[in-house]
């Protein structure tokens, strides 16, 4: 299993996170970003750089990506995606897409979209909290776990 992360947008408190997770497990930790992002001198810890443009690095994991392996990523059609291809997709507060929610999570995309296009402002996401990133390695770590047993 590999983790793959869309790394453009990830808080880089995300990406301490997954280091350390990447350090103490050995799994292999992939950034996939459009610049250079700087990473620990891990042989597990690896930074692939894409070309710029729109979906660029989202079709780069895409394309890499295999069965198991999980993607980490706030990109909700990315999530739908991986999860088509069977991977597993965490969002950066620690909400596991899964079959069940992924169709639920594109539709609110959807018409989110359509308000903020017909000029209603709809706000950003909220600042990620120091509970939003303990949610995130306690889930993170669950699923690392239970990967590790099969």
């Amino acid at each position: 299993m590999n983790i793959w992360i869309d790394a453009d947008a990830c808080p880089v408190v995300i990406k301490d996170i997954l280091f350390r997770a990447a350090v103490r497990t050995g799994v292999q930790l992939i950034l996939v970003a459009n610049r250079a992002i700087h990473v620990p001198p891990f042989p597990n810890i690896k930074m692939l750089q894409v070309t710029a443009g729109f979906d660029v690095a989202d079709n780069e994991i895409i394309k890499r990506i295999t069965a198991g392996d999980l993607v980490i990523t706030s990109d909700i059609p990315l999530a739908a995606e991986v999860i088509n291809k069977g991977g597993y997709a965490l969002d950066s507060r620690g909400e596991l897409y899964t079959t069940e929610n992924i169709g639920e999570r594109l539709n609110m995309r959807d018409f989110m979209a359509t308000l903020r296009n017909s000029g209603i402002n709809t706000g950003g996401p909220a600042q990620l909290s120091n509970s939003d990133r303990q949610y995130f390695a306690n889930q993170l770590d669950k699923f690392l776990a239970q990967r590790s047993q099969k």
